[in-house]
């Protein structure tokens, strides 16, 4: 038998939210098209949203520096973003990056699909959970599997060089890392290394949210013996290229989106928070309604 929380999920029509990073600041081909402010609790998100129609499915687009890339990685407002995507009704959360590669086998201009991540931000705000309320939710596993078989399926079908699964690094940024640094991380095993989505995806998983990445490889950071330093120039000479290629994937990926929610993000709170109902304080209550309302 179905539970109340399974019921409720499968109730409200699909909609896919698309955070663009840099060089994806916005998605053509959207019909039906309203652009939409959101007030959160905890500021403004990045940009308006532009919520409308791909391929029939019903999107929601930010672009996560904000029109024009006005906002460094440290400065973003994550939970203003995902809260933001809460509220319009999102579920499924396509983050698309550009990345360096850790890598000899990700060349710059191909497609990672993330599963892991390692965190090296410094005091980012990244939970929900505080003002009198205390929740831990399971982030093992911190990508959505089902989303990121869609996502790895459609790179594919649009004829992208694609890498399954691997770990991204979250750096503080704004700065690129020294070559010290480097050298490190590659001892560390990681694949990708990027500045955004870590924050992204904790803050998706406390709000029930599937999330994962588009990452795209635009360099080697600065290990790379023969291929040069990152330089924002290479960046962004490769970003024109991938994110032609991203809106092709996302185009396909919506379609691909199922109607039910079976996979753990779905119900990723149902036994995560601690505080009792009694003690959490009715402001907090209020503020995370979108977030929390189900379970009080």
């Amino acid at each position: 038998m179905d539970s109340d929380l399974t019921r409720r999920n499968r109730m409200s029509e699909t909609m896919v939210g698309v955070i663009g990073g840099s060089g994806l600041y916005e998605m053509e081909g959207l019909e039906a098209v309203q652009t939409v402010s959101v007030t959160t609790p905890f500021g403004d998100p990045s940009d308006s949203f532009v919520v409308g129609r791909l391929e029939g499915v019903k999107i929601a687009f930010l672009p996560r520096h904000g029109k024009g890339h006005r906002i460094q990685p440290s400065s973003l407002n994550f939970r203003g973003n995902i809260y933001g995507m809460k509220k319009l009704g999102v579920q499924w959360i396509i983050g698309v990056s550009a990345v360096g590669s850790m890598k000899e086998s990700i060349h710059p201009g191909d497609m990672v699909i993330p599963n892991q991540f390692i965190d090296q931000t410094k005091g980012r705000p990244n939970t929900f959970f505080s003002d009198g309320i205390v929740g831990h939710v399971s982030f093992a596993d911190p990508v959505c599997p089902v989303l990121g078989s869609i996502l790895h399926e459609a790179g594919k079908e649009v004829g992208a060089t694609v890498h399954k699964d691997g770990t991204y690094l979250c750096i503080e940024g704004p700065q690129f890392s020294t070559r010290a640094e480097s050298k490190l991380y590659r001892t560390w095993g990681v694949d990708i290394i990027g500045m955004t989505n870590l924050p992204e995806a904790k803050l998706a998983r406390e709000a029930e949210i599937c999330y994962s990445t588009i990452a795209f490889a635009t360099d080697y950071d600065c290990w790379h013996e023969t291929a040069g330093d990152v330089s924002i120039g290479d960046v962004l000479r490769i970003l024109a290229q991938s994110t032609k290629i991203a809106k092709r994937a996302i185009r396909v990926a919506v379609q691909k989106v199922p109607k039910e929610r079976k996979c753990v993000c779905a119900t990723a709170l149902q036994y995560a928070l601690i505080t009792g109902k009694k003690h959490i304080p009715e402001k907090t209550k209020k503020d995370l309604e979108p977030i929390i309302g189900k379970y009080l």
